[in-house]
C-alpha cells in the first residue's frame, strides 16, 4: 500500500452528511432559523464539506480570525493563511443566540446547504483584514471589493454540510473528494504528486510547468477552480473542454488525473497560494507548481511574491512543497519554450505568454499564435469568444 503524505494537520475532517442522516437532517433544517449565504461562503462549505479545508471544523471564530490575521496560524498553532468566515448584518447578530444551531441557505440550490451550531459572534476588522491577506485597502481589488461589500459581523461555529450542489451536479465526472483523490493516487502507486491550480484555459508555459513536474514526479494532479471568478475569467465549462482537447493530445494518460474544486477565488496573490498548497495536501499532493502572479491579479503582487512566502513558513508547518517555475516563455532562437534559468537569448527573441494577454487577443478577434497555446484549444476559445455576442 503507497504510503501518502498526511492530511493537513494530521487527518482528513470531512462535514458532508452522510447519506443514511441526510434526510434526517433535512426535515430537521426545515424547523430551524434560516440564513443565507453568499457564493464565496457557499463554496467554502462545499470544501468545508469534501474536507479540502482540512482540519477546520466550520467559520472561524475571533481567536482564530485575529491570528490568522496576525501571522497565518489558527489559536492552535496551525498554519493557515486566509479566514475562513460567514458575514451576517448587525440586526442578525444582536438577534442570534450562542449554542443555537440554524440552517445556511443558498441562492443557489434550493434545499439548505448547511447546518452551523452557533460558538462565537464578532465584528470584522476588514481593513486590517485586507491589508493582512490581500496587502492592500484598494477597493478595486477584486477581493478587498467583495470584503467591503460584506457585513460587517462574523458568525462562527462548526458545520454539518449537507450537500455539494450545484457543483457535484455540473461537474459530476470531474469532481472529487481528498478521500477518492488519495484512493486514486494509491491505486496507481504514485507518491511523489504534483498539482497545478489553474483559473484559465492551459496556455503552453502552463504545459511547460506541467510537463517539468511530470518530470520529476510520478503524477499530475490538474485541479482547476471551477467556483465563480471575475467577469472577464473564461467560464469553467469552456476551460473543462479546453483541458480535455490539451490532456487527450499532448499528455500521457497514465500519468495525469484531472479533477475540479469549487472555491471561490480570492485573488490574495501569497496567501491565497498558501492556501491552495494546503488544499493539495489535503487531497494528496506532495507538491503544488507555483508560477508566476499565482493566485495574484492586477499588478498587486510582484511576479514571484507567491514562491517567496513559502520561505518564510518552516518546513514542519507545512508538508507539501513548492515547485517554484522561473518566468517562462516561446523563445523563437531555441524554437521551443524556456525559462530565464533556461534560454540565453534576449527580450526581442522572447513571446511573453500569459492568460491574460491570451483574454485580450481572443476579446479582439485575433488568432493568438500557435506558439502560444495548442490549436485544438484556441478553436474552442475562438468559438466561445465568437458566440458570445458583443459581451466582452
Amino acid at each position: 500500500m503507497v504510503d501518502l503524505i498526511q492530511p493537513h494537520g494530521g487527518l482528513l475532517n470531512p462535514l458532508l452528511t452522510a447519506k443514511e442522516h441526510l434526510e434526517e437532517k433535512l426535515q430537521w433544517a426545515a424547523s430551524l432559523a434560516q440564513l443565507s449565504v453568499s457564493t464565496r461562503e457557499f463554496s467554502d462549505l462545499v470544501m468545508l464539506g469534501l474536507g479540502a479545508f482540512s482540519p477546520l471544523t466550520g467559520f472561524m471564530d475571533e481567536a482564530d480570525y485575529n491570528r490568522v490575521l496576525k501571522d497565518m496560524h489558527l489559536a492552535n498553532g496551525i498554519l493557515w493563511p486566509v479566514p475562513i468566515t460567514l458575514a451576517i448584518d448587525e440586526k442578525k447578530a444582536q438577534e442570534l443566540k450562542i449554542g443555537a444551531t440554524v440552517a445556511l441557505t443558498s441562492s443557489e440550490t434550493p434545499q439548505p446547504v448547511a447546518l452551523l451550531t452557533i460558538a462565537n459572534i464578532y465584528r470584522a476588522d476588514k481593513e486590517r483584514e485586507a491589508l493582512q491577506v490581500y496587502r492592500t485597502t484598494d477597493p478595486n481589488h477584486p477581493g478587498v471589493a467583495k470584503l467591503y461589500a460584506q457585513p460587517d459581523y462574523y458568525l462562527a461555529g462548526a458545520v454539518q454540510v449537507l450537500h455539494t450542489r450545484p457543483f457535484s451536479d455540473l461537474f459530476a465526472e470531474d469532481m472529487a473528494s481528498p478521500i477518492e483523490t488519495r484512493a486514486l493516487f494509491a491505486e496507481r502507486g504514485w507518491k511523489r504528486i504534483a498539482a497545478f491550480q489553474t483559473r484559465n484555459p492551459i496556455h503552453r508555459s502552463h504545459e511547460y510547468c506541467t510537463k517539468i513536474a511530470l518530470e520529476i514526479c510520478d503524477g499530475l494532479f490538474l485541479h482547476p477552480i471551477v467556483g465563480r471568478l471575475k467577469s472577464d475569467d473564461i467560464p469553467a465549462p469552456i476551460r473543462m473542454k479546453c483541458y480535455h482537447a490539451l490532456l487527450d493530445n499532448y499528455f500521457p494518460h497514465d500519468r495525469v488525473v484531472l479533477r475540479v474544486y469549487p472555491m471561490e477565488m480570492r485573488y490574495a496573490g501569497p496567501r491565497e497560494a498558501v492556501l491552495h498548497a494546503i488544499i493539495r495536501q489535503n487531497f494528496g499532493c506532495t507538491h503544488l507548481i507555483v508560477g508566476r502572479d499565482h493566485a495574484g491579479v492586477g499588478n498587486y503582487y510582484g511576479p514571484f511574491d507567491a514562491q517567496a512566502i513559502f520561505d518564510e513558513i518552516d518546513v514542519a508547518e507545512l508538508a507539501i512543497r513548492p515547485l517554484k517555475i522561473d518566468w517562462t516563455f516561446w523563445c523563437r532562437k531555441c524554437e521551443s519554450m524556456a525559462s530565464l534559468k533556461t534560454c540565453p537569448h534576449g527580450t526581442a527573441d522572447r513571446l511573453l505568454i500569459s492568460g491574460s494577454k491570451l483574454r485580450e487577443m481572443l476579446q479582439q478577434g485575433i488568432r493568438p499564435p500557435k506558439e502560444f497555446s495548442r490549436p485544438e484549444v484556441l478553436d474552442i476559445l475562438i468559438d466561445y469568444y465568437q458566440h458570445r455576442g458583443g459581451d466582452s
